[in-house]
Formats: C-alpha cells, sequence, structure tokens
C-alpha cells in the first residue's frame, strides 16, 4: 500500500521489545533514537533488530524536552 507520508527517513531498527498487544521499535537515526509503539503482530511476522525500514514522520503535534 502506498502512503502519502512525505518525511520518509531510511533508517535501521536497533531493538524490538514487545508484550502480547503492542511493540516498542526503536530505530536509529542520525540525531538519535526514534520509538515507534506498534501492534505486536506486525514485527513478530516482518520486523527484526538490523532490519533496514523507512521511519516514515507524520506529526500531529510537538512534545518538548528539557535541554541539557
Amino acid at each position: 500500500m502506498e502512503q502519502s507520508i512525505r518525511n520518509r527517513l531510511p533508517r535501521t531498527v536497533k531493538s524490538i521489545v514487545s508484550d502480547k498487544v503492542l511493540s516498542e521499535v526503536i530505530v536509529e537515526t542520525s540525531i538519535g533514537e526514534i520509538a515507534s509503539v506498534i501492534t505486536t503482530r506486525g514485527p513478530r511476522d516482518e520486523l527484526k533488530a538490523d532490519d533496514k525500514v523507512f521511519a516514515l514522520v507524520k506529526a500531529t503535534n510537538v512534545s518538548l524536552r528539557r535541554r541539557s
């Protein structure tokens, strides 16, 4: 299925932490890690550490983190 998201970053899966329903997929980027929370069925069937992926970014809000 084609995605309409324009912000596609080619990256690598660093790790996946799964429970029964949801999984957190950590993707390594040049500025740090991005976490994506998806249903567990997806990563169990399709993704593993070191896989090459596109991080599709579509921001609907902005979160702030205090700078050190």
